[in-house]
């Protein structure tokens, strides 16, 4: 059975960092494609940062590019999301999801993660 347990979300002031942790159980973090989404009160599921099996460029949503980065550690076995620069509108619910492709719409990932929280207020 595959899953996927994120954390290292928590509360920060603006301006301040996170790095999200994403460690899978049951696959590997190179066998598939491994997204990063996020879920605002009252808003729909959106595609932060996704990274495919292969060498290709992560996709990064436009709100997070220069902010952001996604990497993954074969050795730990690990997605990890650092997180820089923070801004209010960063608040979310923060899930790892794995999937055969890279993809920014949530259907196409099969497990999810149950989420961490990211708070940024001052």
């Amino acid at each position: 059975e595959v899953q996927l347990v994120e954390s290292g979300g928590g509360l920060v002031q603006p301006g301040g960092s996170l790095t999200l942790n994403c460690t899978p159980s049951g696959i590997t973090v190179h066998e598939l494609a491994i997204g990063w989404f996020r879920q605002a009160p009252g808003k729909n599921r959106e595609a932060v940062s996704c990274i495919a099996t292969s060498q290709g460029a992560p996709y990064y949503a436009d709100s997070v590019r220069g902010r952001f980065t996604i990497s993954r550690d074969i050795a730990e076995n690990t997605v990890y999301l650092q997180m820089n620069s923070l801004k209010s509108e960063d608040t979310a619910v923060y899930y790892c999801a794995s999937g055969g492709v890279v993809s920014t719409s949530p259907r196409h990932y099969n497990y999810w993660g149950r989420g961490t929280q990211v708070t940024v207020s001052s």
